[in-house]
């Protein structure tokens, strides 16, 4: 079924429509919060925001932009907010960070590779203007026209800042690489 009728449906109340929607996107919103927020409980807790707010909010929906593009603002403007939020409360007391660290809460993930471990930490160096055209070309295949749309900025804005953030994440990528190649490596005697 279409996407903008099942909006319309979803304006009537329908809890079949939303249910469609929500498994069409589910997975996607997830995704990009984790890109956006870098934690995954975050990006879930989000994600369900994105969606309690699309179900009651859908009679402001108007078909004049994809749909796609309305939820993705959405998700944004929820991890906006959410990322102000923690900047502003991300303070640790010492004694907390050592009481944790030998409760062994904090396990590294060996699973995780340094390629994916190096670019997480790259994307999340990223100031959010470079960070979201990225995430959202790169990793999520919007059109530059649908990215200006979610960010409200003009095409041109869009492609700068593509180029500018992949540009860092390069450069971030290279000097992960050069640190990694010029680490001391433990020899036996």
């Amino acid at each position: 079924m279409d996407e903008q009728e099942l909006v319309r449906q979803i304006q009537e109340g329908d809890e079949m429509a939303f249910a469609e929607i929500v498994k069409i996107y589910k997975n996607r919103i997830v995704n990009y919060l984790y890109q956006l927020t870098g934690d995954y409980q975050k990006a879930v807790e989000l994600s369900q925001e994105t969606f309690m707010r699309v179900f009651f909010k859908a009679n402001k929906y108007k078909p004049i932009a994809p749909f796609s593009s309305w939820i993705y603002t959405i998700a944004l403007n929820l991890a906006r907010t959410e990322i102000r939020r923690a900047q502003k409360v991300s303070m640790v007391y010492l004694d907390d960070l050592q009481n944790i660290h030998k409760s062994g809460a904090f396990v590294s993930n060996p699973a995780d590779s340094g390629l994916s471990r190096n670019l997480r930490q790259a994307l999340n160096s990223l100031h959010p203007r470079y960070k979201i055209p990225v995430v959202l070309k790169d990793m999520e295949g919007f059109s530059l026209e649908e990215i200006a749309q979610v960010m409200k900025r003009p095409i041109g804005t869009i492609k700068a800042r593509i180029n500018r953030g992949r540009n860092y994440l390069k450069k971030a990528l290279e000097g992960a690489m050069r640190d990694k190649s010029e680490a001391p490596k433990n020899e036996e005697s």
